[in-house]
């Protein structure tokens, strides 16, 4: 399903994860969290000067905001380009409205830069 055809969780799913996420973001958590629900997310990564490159990111999903979920990138096809990422769901979540929020903007599927710095752990 792509991001357009999403539909909101209802409000009382997207409370529980209100507490995690800036007060002037928690409107797109209803969306946010329903692409979390999906599971995986296909996009391209801008590359400035060169071509984008496609990826497949797929994680699990968890029922609470301080669980953990894993989430694997795909980078290409290529299984040399997989990388995986252990991290909170709700912060997990909070990278899914930098998603939402660069679809907006854009019309392109891509994460945020922060979030491919954690992947790639370039800020440890």
């Amino acid at each position: 399903m792509s991001i357009p055809q999403l539909k909101p969780v209802d409000e009382k799913e997207a409370k529980v994860y209100a507490p995690f996420c800036q007060e002037t973001r928690r409107r797109f958590l209803p969306l946010a969290i329903a692409l979390y629900k999906q599971k995986t997310l296909e996009g391209a990564r801008k590359i400035d000067g060169g071509e984008d490159i496609p990826f497949v990111a797929s994680w699990n999903v968890s029922s609470l905001p301080i669980d953990l979920t894993r989430c694997r990138v795909l980078f290409d096809g290529n299984a040399e380009l997989s990388y995986e990422i252990t991290l909170q769901s709700s912060e997990f979540v909070n990278f899914l409205i930098d998603v939402l929020l660069t679809f907006q903007r854009t019309r392109m599927v891509d994460f945020s830069k922060a979030f491919y710095r954690k992947l790639m752990r370039l800020d440890e």
